[in-house]
């Protein structure tokens, strides 16, 4: 067993001993962390039973809890902050349950194996800081034009079209209209079509040329041959780099641009 303030970590706890930790932390409310064979069962919106196998608890001291895989970064099951927590042991397991009454639901992990436990007193009031939105990056964009290209010029921002608003429209140096799809996150074909639909409503009016420009950090898988069958282009950004754009103080107001 490792102990001190911050954590204390023991492994392959029998469930006895796993059960009596388990309750301290709850009880004190500290961060659990625990690694084991299990299997979780869900009711209450909708449910859910995942068989055994061998994954990552996390429960966090507001209550927030979470299973994981060894694979992906999203949780299998989870439920927010709030849940009511209890343990216990039952038939040779170990039950860890989070209730919640608004909606009324429960998650239950059940352990008959426990390889570590980490009970943790986390201490965390660090401001959060996003580097930049997708509204972020439109304002970006139109106060430095040169993230898409040389010789960008916007026309306009957020223009309603029948499918919906056009982040970002204006012309290239050639006068070709340009029509700007952003994304903040790694773009998927939904992002394509929903571009695709924006230029073929611009194309029905214009009289002239025109470029579909989908903006992103990246984009996902077969992504590319999509873009390519329907004629329009992607420009990679970092939402990082629109970040310093905005911090600039001759930047900070929009109006100033329009």
């Amino acid at each position: 067993m490792l102990d001190n303030k911050k954590f204390t970590v023991i492994k392959n706890p029998n469930l006895q001993e796993a059960k009596s930790i388990i309750e301290k932390v709850f009880l004190n409310r500290k961060t659990l962390v625990a690694a084991g064979n299990c299997r979780v069962l869900y009711n209450g919106r909708a449910s859910s039973k995942l068989e055994p196998g061998e994954r990552l608890l996390i429960v966090k001291n507001d209550g927030a809890i979470l299973v994981h895989r060894s694979l992906g970064y999203e949780p299998v099951n989870w439920q927010p902050s709030g849940s009511i927590l209890h343990v216990k042991l039952k038939s040779n397991a170990l039950e860890i349950s989070a209730i919640r009454h608004n909606p009324r639901e429960r998650l239950r992990v059940i352990f008959d194996k426990i390889f570590m436990l980490s009970a943790l007193n986390l201490n965390d009031s660090a401001e959060f800081t996003l580097f930049a939105s997708e509204k972020d990056m439109h304002q970006a964009i139109l106060l430095n034009p040169s993230l898409i290209e040389d010789g960008f010029k916007p026309i306009s921002y957020e223009k309603k079209v029948e499918p919906g608003f056009i982040d970002v429209y204006g012309v290239d140096k050639t006068g070709k209209l340009v029509v700007i799809e952003v994304k903040r996150k790694i773009a998927g074909k939904e992002a394509v079509l929903q571009l695709a639909n924006y230029v073929n409503a611009i194309r029905n009016k214009a009289d002239r040329e025109i470029r579909g420009v989908l903006v992103a950090p990246n984009i996902g898988k077969g992504v590319q041959r999509l873009l390519f069958s329907l004629k329009l282009e992607f420009i990679a950004l970092d939402p990082k780099k629109c970040a310093k754009v905005l911090k600039k103080p001759e930047n900070t107001k929009l109006e100033n641009y329009f």
